[in-house]
């Protein structure tokens, strides 16, 4: 073969290889042009019933997208960047499988979808901790629990989960992000134990469809949840002080936000339940954790339009923190500090918290079981607030004001519930006054009424009083619903100087 031959051949290659690189263009144009719905429209989902319900996707740039469910038509048109998007009319609850029609370029049907309620649940390890773990849990010292069979079980095809993983939120053309959560669905198993008994718990007193979305990463902090931006502020207190910019704590500010929230808006949610915080108190973060997680609620909430959407969340289980390997030194009285810095955010609008002081068997455990548990009171804050079931006891005792009564300090305390009283029937532990000195000793605690009345006979003129101010204490204090009593200290410095 000779020179012009072999140019000859190469130009009819370089010629097929352009047919075939053109005709490969013009089919990804032509997929691209196809309506494509993100990750967390699919079959099976949980639309939230009584506010209006974003579906969107992307299209050709120009393309008319019509959606079409429970006899509403809504049409849209693609806009440059080929993003459109529908609100279908507010709907009320419904247990009927019903089927959605996007059509488009394409036409996709999403089926078996449901109408009631959809909370997002989020944090670290612990909201995280899967069902299959919750099942391995055997007799305890507070008894059993009948959650190892849901595994077996479980049988509601009215509670739905949709579990977000890091790596696999992009649009795909399966839809099939959401499962029933029952026994004979894989996804119950990698699912949030404390996101499914809430579930389970409020369908028991709604009787109408629940969806749960969990978003949760083990040992992450709270700043890869919050969108950067967001972060790049300095709090201000009361007494003028300036703190320094949240973000120079690092932690990676928006990273799991980016992946593992931002791909959910604006897919209609009822409220937030937060599980998250371990890892800040490792670092001894204590009240620049609490604007963090107000700059968290307050973004979600921006993020969905819902400026008054519940947010819930859970004060961490007592653990030896002061044992922890770690370059911050900490003491016994860290944790009780980081409860304090939670509980601050109950000063804001449409929030809630359970304390779990009482749900630990070690505190050598940095995950403890009872997930089921978790879940309940969970739940029991929503019923209260959210449902306006007003007679269901959704808090420990906790504390309202103190006054002195000779060499006593008698307490009164919010949410006795039908009364005060011991767990174990024994005198009430984790009690200690101190005197102007600031010193603190032990001191007996005595049940009058819906009051506390403490004492200390090294304490003959009390002036403050602590209540489980230690990263060990497992108080005995409980209302009649068995729900523990909220750590606390009368002389908290922090009460006047926040929002």
């Amino acid at each position: 073969m000779n020179v012009a031959e072999g140019f000859k051949i190469i130009i009819m290659k370089s010629n097929k290889l352009s047919i075939l690189l053109c005709l490969a263009l013009t089919g990804f144009s032509a997929v691209q042009a196809n309506v494509v719905l993100p990750k967390i429209l699919g079959h099976n989902m949980v639309l939230q019933r009584n506010k209006p319900v974003p579906v969107w996707g992307t299209a050709g740039k120009g393309e008319k997208v019509t959606v079409t469910f429970a006899g509403q038509t809504k049409i849209a048109v693609a806009n440059d960047s080929g993003r459109w998007e529908v609100k279908l009319l507010p709907m009320k609850a419904s247990e009927e499988a019903r089927e959605m029609v996007i059509a488009g370029k394409n036409t996709i049907v999403l089926k078996n979808i449901l109408v009631g309620e959809v909370w997002l649940c989020s944090g670290q390890s612990n909201m995280e901790y899967a069902m299959r773990k919750n099942s391995k849990l055997q007799n305890t010292v507070r008894g059993t629990h009948p959650a190892e069979d849901d595994l077996l079980t479980a049988s509601n095809p009215n509670i739905r989960i949709f579990l977000v993983r890091r790596k696999y939120m992009s649009p795909d053309s399966t839809h099939t992000g959401w499962s029933s959560a029952i026994a004979s669905e894989a996804a119950l198993k990698d699912f949030s134990a404390v996101g499914y008994f809430y579930a389970k718990e409020l369908y028991a007193k709604l009787h109408i469809p629940i969806g749960m979305i969990s978003s949760a990463v083990p040992g992450s902090r709270i700043e890869p949840w919050i969108e950067a931006d967001k972060m790049n502020v300095s709090p201000k207190m009361k007494d003028g002080k300036v703190l320094e910019p949240l973000i120079a704590d690092g932690g990676d500010p928006g990273k799991f936000y980016t992946t593992m929230i931002q791909p959910l808006i604006p897919f209609a949610l009822k409220g937030f339940l937060w599980y998250q915080g371990e890892s800040a108190c490792f670092l001894n973060e204590t009240i620049r954790y609490a604007y963090k997680q107000k700059a968290l609620m307050e973004s979600w909430r921006n993020d969905w339009n819902e400026p008054k959407a519940p947010f819930y969340f859970v004060q961490i289980a007592p653990y030896t923190y002061s044992g922890a390997k770690d370059v911050r030194p900490h003491t016994a009285e860290n944790l009780p500090e980081f409860w304090e810095s939670q509980a601050l955010l109950l000063k804001l609008p449409e929030t809630g918290m359970v304390t779990i002081t009482d749900l630990v068997d070690s505190i050598v455990d940095l995950h403890p079981g009872y997930k089921w548990e978790v879940g309940r009171r969970l739940s029991l804050v929503a019923l209260n607030k959210t449902y306006g079931m007003k007679d269901v006891v959704c808090s420990g005792p906790s504390y309202k004001s103190m006054k002195i009564a000779g060499n006593a300090i008698e307490i009164t305390f919010d949410h006795p519930g039908g009364g005060l009283l011991s767990r174990d029937g024994k005198p009430l532990t984790w009690f200690s006054v101190s005197g102007a000195e600031g010193k603190f000793y032990p001191a007996t605690a005595e049940i009058k009424g819906n009051n506390v009345i403490v004492s200390s006979p090294d304490v003959p003129r009390p002036v403050n009083v602590r209540f489980a101010w230690n990263e060990a204490a497992q108080s005995n204090f409980v209302n009649k619903e068995g729900l523990p009593a909220v750590p606390f200290r009368s002389d908290n410095p922090w009460e006047k100087l926040f929002w």
